[in-house]
C-alpha cells in the first residue's frame, strides 16, 4: 500500500512539472523566433552586420554551399547585397518554431518590379538562443502556374 501511494506520489509531482516544462519551452520557443526574425531582418533588409552578429552563437555552420561558415560568411553576404542588390527586401510571411529549430517562410524580392523567390530558411540555435547553423531552399517565383494557389 505504501508503494502504491508513493507510485501515485512521484506521478503527480512529475505530472504537475509537464505544464511548467512546456511553458519554458515555448517561451523559448517564442525568443527564438523573435532572434530569428530580428537576424533576418538585420541581415537582408537593413543589411547591417553590427545588428546581425549579436545574434549568433559562438561558431557558425552554414550549409548553403555558396555562403561560408562563421560571422565572416555573413558579412560577406551582407556586403554581397550591399553591392549587388542594394534595394534587396525580404518579407517573412510565417515563422514556425520547433525546440531550438526556427523555420521561415519568406519572400525575398533581390529587385524591386521582379517576382522574387519563395525561401525557406531553418536556423539552429543553441539553448541560449543564439544562431549557429542554417538551411535555405530557394525557388524562383514562376511568370505563370497551373493552379490559382500562392506560394505564399
Amino acid at each position: 500500500m505504501i508503494r502504491t501511494i508513493l507510485a501515485i506520489g512521484f506521478f503527480v509531482l512529475v505530472t504537475a512539472a509537464i505544464p511548467q516544462a512546456r511553458a519554458a519551452d515555448a517561451k523559448q520557443m517564442e525568443a527564438n523566433k523573435k532572434n530569428v526574425v530580428e537576424f533576418y531582418n538585420a541581415v537582408l533588409n537593413e543589411k547591417d552586420f553590427e545588428k546581425a552578429s549579436k545574434y549568433v552563437g559562438a561558431t557558425y555552420i552554414q550549409h548553403n554551399p555558396i555562403g561560408a561558415d562563421g560571422l565572416d560568411g555573413i558579412k560577406g553576404f551582407i556586403n554581397f547585397l550591399k553591392e549587388k542588390f542594394p534595394q534587396n527586401k525580404s518579407e517573412i510571411k510565417r515563422v514556425f518554431a520547433d525546440g531550438n529549430y526556427v523555420i521561415v517562410h519568406v519572400h525575398a524580392v533581390r529587385e524591386p518590379g521582379t517576382r522574387g523567390n519563395a525561401i525557406f530558411d531553418l536556423f539552429r540555435l543553441d539553448d541560449n538562443g543564439k544562431i549557429v547553423e542554417h538551411w535555405d531552399a530557394v525557388q524562383p517565383i514562376p511568370e505563370k502556374s497551373l493552379n490559382n494557389n500562392t506560394m505564399f
